[in-house]
């Protein structure tokens, strides 16, 4: 996927947020519910966007996301997002989530999406990334 923040073998990378899936997250199976991963991500992808827009920066949309591995309760979640692409006023922020057992050492990826922001200004309205 173009822009996709992928890790390399071996690639050491901080996530942008890393959290523990509790039971409040999950439904009567004791999986965590989709759009709880969602918001981390979004969360994720939201504090990319700020920094890059030097400012306020809101979701406008995302692309679909497929779940590729269930997240269970107590499982370390980890998200990572870098900006794959910046236009005038809008930026694609690549998002991945990825979760480790809390007694492995190995991940798995989960998810993935491409979340779009906007800049905006105090009157909230769009403004040119790099102003």
């Amino acid at each position: 996927m173009p822009g996709e923040c992928a890790v390399a073998e071996g690639e050491v990378r901080d996530p942008a947020l890393r959290v523990t899936a509790m039971p409040a997250d999950a439904n009567a199976y004791g999986d965590i519910f989709g759009g709880w991963l969602m918001s981390l991500m979004d969360s994720a992808a939201g504090l990319v966007a700020a920094r890059r827009a030097k400012g306020r920066a809101v979701t406008i949309a995302m692309d679909g996301m497929k779940f590729l591995s269930p997240v269970h309760i107590g499982d370390e979640v980890s998200v990572y997002a870098e900006v794959a692409k910046v236009g005038r006023t809008s930026m694609t922020i690549a998002v991945e989530a990825h979760a480790r057992d809390r007694h492995r050492e190995t991940t798995r990826k989960v998810t993935e999406a491409h979340f779009t922001f906007v800049a905006i200004d105090r009157d909230r309205r769009p403004r040119p990334v790099d102003a």
